[in-house]
């Protein structure tokens, strides 16, 4: 699928079939999100797949009790290492970079699972400490995106976007 029909056709999707999803499916999206830029290419990244339903359930509780997170077949969990980024940037890499370059994986999970024929949706909506308690992670490492994936049980509508001449500044930053 070409990149831009892949960007305008994607939806977020919050109902998914029983369909399961293979591990090469979520490789090829694991592949697709390291290859996104990161600050000084460091790549401060950790991607956690979650099958099991108990963990998906408390992430599901993470996140006000968005029950589709529980009921997709896998959801992936993209973290920023901060630690990594802060050896290099100081606290400015912990703060901002690192949130920066996963954000980015994340948005390449969305895109190449759109190209697959595969539906997510991008869960930032979370209790951060109850998300790191049940995934059980370091301390420097953040969830910064809940990411269920299955096979689309909607079709969601298409949300409308701003037009171009309202987010365009040309040289120097004109309100409106």
């Amino acid at each position: 699928m070409d990149v831009l029909k892949a960007i305008k056709s994607r939806r977020s999707v919050r109902a998914f079939t029983n369909q399961a999803v293979s591990e090469d499916e979520v490789e090829k999206l694991i592949d697709a999100a390291r290859w996104a830029p990161s600050a000084g290419n460091i790549q401060p990244w950790a991607f956690i797949v979650v099958r099991d339903p108990k963990i998906k359930r408390g992430l599901c509780e993470a996140a006000s009790n968005q029950t589709f997170i529980e009921k997709a077949p896998v959801v992936v969990v993209v973290c920023a290492d901060t630690q990594q980024s802060s050896q290099r940037y100081g606290s400015r890499g912990a703060n901002l970079y690192c949130l920066q370059d996963t954000a980015a994986a994340a948005q390449n999970i969305l895109l190449a699972a759109q190209a697959m024929g595969l539906a997510t949706c991008w869960v930032g909506a979370f209790k951060e400490e109850r998300a790191k308690e049940v995934l059980n992670t370091p301390s420097w490492l953040r969830p910064i995106a809940i990411i269920p994936i299955g096979h689309a049980a909607e079709e969601p509508r298409v949300r409308p976007r701003k037009r171009l001449n309202e987010i365009i500044h040309r040289e120097t930053f004109r309100a409106k």
